[in-house]
């Protein structure tokens, strides 16, 4: 974990450059040292059906998802969350410059006694990127 979910409004699309802004993500979660690798997974989720404030057509908003694993402690989960929303923020400070634009980021902690997976992706990681010790 984590999962790491981007919702955005459709009229950004063209300008938030998602090959660009979603291994960003990537990138800083797993150097916040709190995520492994095999364990990220960040997926982009397009809105064509929204109303933002005065329901302008040049409204728009990034809200960015993130599931977690439960046990971290408060301060490691406090420390990333920050790190990972000022990258989000200054990559999307750009757009924020020329629109109106609701930038939103939430941590939510996955109750674990209800997720099932099966993952052989830290492993394969691992075997990939030896020097890296994940």
């Amino acid at each position: 974990m984590p999962h790491f979910i981007v919702e955005y409004s459709a009229n950004i699309e063209q300008e938030l450059g998602l090959p660009v802004f979603l291994p960003k993500i990537r990138d800083i979660a797993v150097k916040t040292g709190v995520f492994p690798l095999g364990g990220v997974r960040v997926r982009a989720a397009r809105r064509d059906h929204y109303v933002i404030a005065d329901g302008a057509p040049e409204n728009a908003f990034v809200h960015v998802t993130a599931r977690l694993r439960e046990g971290r402690p408060f301060e490691v989960r406090k420390q990333a969350g920050n790190a990972i929303f000022d990258m989000i923020c200054d990559y999307l400070q750009p757009i924020f410059d020329s629109r109106p634009l609701g930038i939103s980021f939430e941590m939510q902690e996955i109750d674990m006694d209800f997720n099932f997976k099966k993952n052989n992706l830290h492993q394969i990681m691992r075997e990939k990127y030896p020097e890296k010790n994940l």
